[in-house]
Order: structure tokens, then C-alpha cells, then sequence
């Protein structure tokens, strides 16, 4: 098995390997490259970066002018600053009018640990799919990262692409098929079924694991893209399976949970249980492993989430 790296790690080297063919690529940074990783691709083509400072706002205004004279603008920073400080900028300047750029944030949600409240961004996902024409994107592992990266890089349109901070562990094989808008099924499963996204898919097969061997069969799902949403896998599992347990490192409002909830609503009624933060603010830890645990943001509660369902039909 590969060695765990960091999502933002492949972004950087990946950002690299794409500036190398398409002279069209530029990257803006607002003076945090050194953890978004795109000093990689600094120190590589100097030229076509620029560190905005920190001034996110006029980061995401340059982005824009750079894309409407032709150019593919990847625009960095930490979650929080890009959805929050930035938001009026991506709305207005970018997503209204459509434009080809970028937004590639890092550090998002319980995962950036140690930084306490004002920089784990837990409701990105939720401001972000509320944009129209903004595609959200949130990739579990360095396999689809780097896959995520070279993706969005060849849609014409913006696009939100969400990372955490830590290394993370490897979920797909290398030839995975990697579709924006479309699930990739890790484990099939016909009791219910287990919908993660971002680190969090690492915690859904684990949920799995441990379900298995009591018997229970869940068939996990890896939603890379939040918006525009798989609704076809999302239906299927409804009519397949007994219910669905969603599971992700952001606020339950909003976020991946809501964005299921939606469509099972409208299209095939079902038990929907989320797993994610409890619309609270957390603490500062120091491991991601154990705030996830304290806030129940872990595999040990999907299985309590997937048996509530399974008694509930039972």
C-alpha cells in the first residue's frame, strides 16, 4: 500500500505537473503557500505565481481578471478564508459571470486541529454549494486528489476544491475511474450504505469493516463531488438499501448530509443519518483522530448511525 501523504501535497506536485504542459496555468497564493503546498509550483515557475498577501478578497479579483484574459487561475488559501472572507469575491466575481478559476482551499474542518475555531472551516461546503454555477469538489485520498486536480483543471468554469491538512491515507487503487459528478462505489453492500466525503471516506470503510463482521453488508460510496451531486447513486442506494448514514468533517447543516437528505426527499424517501460535527464550534486538540472522536466524527459512530437505521426497520 502507498504511503500516506497530505491532499495538499499531491495538489502542490500536481499543480507542477500540469503547469508543465499548459503555460495557460497560474497560481495565487494569499502568503500561506508553504502549507497549501503551491511553493511547489513557485519555485518551479515563478513567473506565473503571486502571493497576494493576505488580502483573500483581492486574491480571488485577481484570479478573475487573470481568467478573462485567458489564463487557468488556481487560487489558494485555508478553507475558512477562501468561503468566508473571500465569499462575496467567488459569488460575485466569479461564479456570476461564470469564470474559469480555481479555488483550492486547504486545512478544512477538524482536521486542521490545533488551530482551534477561527481556522477549522466546518461550513464551506454549505456556503459554497448555495453559489450557482460553483462547482464543490472534496476528494477522499492523494489518488483522487491528484485526479481532482487534473479535472477540474480541464473543466471550463469555476470550481471549489476543498482539502484537510493532514496525511491521509490511500482509499483508491491508481486506475480508479475518476468522474467529477459521479460516486465511486468502494464496497458494495445491499443493508445500507455509507455516503462519506473529503478523509471522512477512510472512516466510512472502516465503519464497514467492523459492520461486516457482524454480518450487516454496507455498501460505501465516495461523493469526491458535493455539487453537482450524484443523485442516481444517491436514489439507487435509497431503493436498494435500508437507509443512509452520510459522514464528513463539516457541520451537519448543509453539508454533504443536507445535500443527500435533498435528493432522498424528492426522489426516494428514506432513513438519512448524518454524521459530522453538531452545528457547535470545537475545541483545539492535539490529534485529529482524537477531536474527531470527541465530537463523534468517526467510524465508531457511523456503526452506532448504521445500526439505529437497521434496528429502526427491523
Amino acid at each position: 500500500m502507498a504511503e500516506p501523504q497530505a491532499n495538499r501535497v499531491v495538489y502542490g506536485r500536481t499543480l507542477v505537473e500540469l503547469g508543465e504542459r499548459d503555460p495557460r496555468i497560474v497560481v495565487l497564493d494569499a502568503d500561506v503557500a508553504k502549507s497549501t503546498n503551491t511553493c511547489q509550483f513557485r519555485d518551479r515557475f515563478p513567473d506565473r505565481f503571486f502571493n497576494c498577501g493576505v488580502a483573500e478578497q483581492n486574491m480571488i479579483c485577481v484570479a478573475a481578471g487573470l481568467a478573462t484574459a485567458g489564463k487557468i487561475p488556481f487560487a489558494s488559501t485555508f478553507v475558512v478564508f477562501a468561503s468566508m472572507r473571500a465569499c462575496e469575491q467567488i459569488r460575485t466575481s466569479v461564479a456570476y459571470p461564470r469564470l474559469n478559476v480555481k479555488i483550492v482551499a486547504t486545512n478544512g474542518g477538524l482536521d486542521n486541529y490545533g488551530d482551534g475555531v477561527t481556522h477549522q472551516g466546518i461550513e464551506d461546503l454549505a456556503i459554497m454549494r448555495a453559489i450557482p454555477n460553483l462547482m464543490v469538489v472534496s476528494p477522499a485520498d492523494p489518488v483522487t486528489t491528484a485526479k481532482a486536480v487534473r479535472a477540474i483543471a480541464a473543466y471550463d468554469g469555476p470550481v471549489y476544491l476543498r482539502l484537510g491538512r493532514n496525511a491521509a491515507n490511500v482509499v483508491h487503487s491508481p486506475g480508479v475511474e475518476f468522474q467529477l459528478g459521479k460516486m465511486i462505489r468502494l464496497r458494495d453492500g445491499n443493508d445500507l450504505t455509507l455516503i462519506a466525503t473529503g478523509h471522512q471516506v477512510e472512516q466510512a470503510l472502516l465503519a464497514a469493516a467492523e459492520l461486516a463482521a457482524e454480518g450487516i453488508q454496507a455498501r460505501v460510496l465516495d461523493c469526491h463531488t458535493i455539487k453537482p451531486i450524484d443523485a442516481e447513486a444517491i436514489e439507487a442506494a435509497a431503493r436498494e438499501t435500508a437507509g443512509i448514514v452520510t459522514v464528513e468533517d463539516h457541520n451537519i447543516v448543509g453539508g454533504l448530509g443536507s445535500a443527500v437528505a435533498e435528493v432522498v426527499a424528492e426522489r426516494h424517501p428514506t432513513f438519512v443519518r448524518r454524521v459530522g460535527v453538531r452545528d457547535v464550534f470545537a475545541s483545539s486538540a492535539r490529534d485529529a483522530r482524537k477531536l474527531l472522536a470527541h465530537y463523534q466524527v468517526d467510524a465508531a459512530q457511523v456503526v452506532r448511525q448504521a445500526k439505529a437505521i437497521l434496528e429502526r426497520e427491523s
